[in-house]
């Protein structure tokens, strides 16, 4: 059972996260077969982020790794083998197509992909710019308004009476 939620009122108080609920409401979604193939995302440090997909019985060669403002695509697409040669009793190794996205988000960028042993390790950082990183911001005190006038601002000028 899949229910829809309203977010309009966050976006009275919670500003510039209006992606959150498009981001939420397709991760709701049920898609075909979700859980193929297996996937883990990890954070390596502050700043810096791996997803580790296993990709076992795919050659390198047939796995492709995306990147679109704000969405990882990664997809496998394997050859059919078409001549016959081989007969097989069970066949437990998945060699169907897939595609899975993953939404990332403003800043995350894809640094490097590698395969190896049937595992596809993509890693990303966050870069966000200077001029959008938090900075703090002296507060400084107003001058006394011109208006007001000073009667005796001199301690010389005091007479005892």
């Amino acid at each position: 059972m899949r229910t829809a939620y309203d977010f309009s009122p966050l976006y009275r108080s919670v500003i510039g996260f209006d992606r959150m609920a498009d981001i939420i409401d397709s991760a709701m979604k049920s898609e075909g077969d979700r859980g193929y193939p297996p996937y883990d995302v990890e954070k390596t440090s502050d700043d810096s982020y791996r997803i580790t997909l296993a990709a076992a019985g795919f050659a390198a060669d047939e796995l492709e790794v995306t990147t679109k403002p704000n969405l990882l695509i990664v997809t496998g697409h394997k050859a059919k083998e078409e001549d016959g040669s081989r007969t097989f009793l069970h066949r437990g190794i998945a060699a169907r197509s897939f595609e899975r996205k993953f939404e990332l988000a403003d800043y995350v960028v894809v640094k490097s992909a590698s395969y190896e042993n049937g595992v596809l390790a993509i890693d990303m950082t966050r870069e966000v710019p200077d001029a959008l990183r938090p900075r703090r911001i002296e507060i400084g005190t107003a001058d006394p308004s011109p208006s007001l006038r000073r009667i005796a601002s001199n301690p010389s000028e005091h007479r005892a009476a």
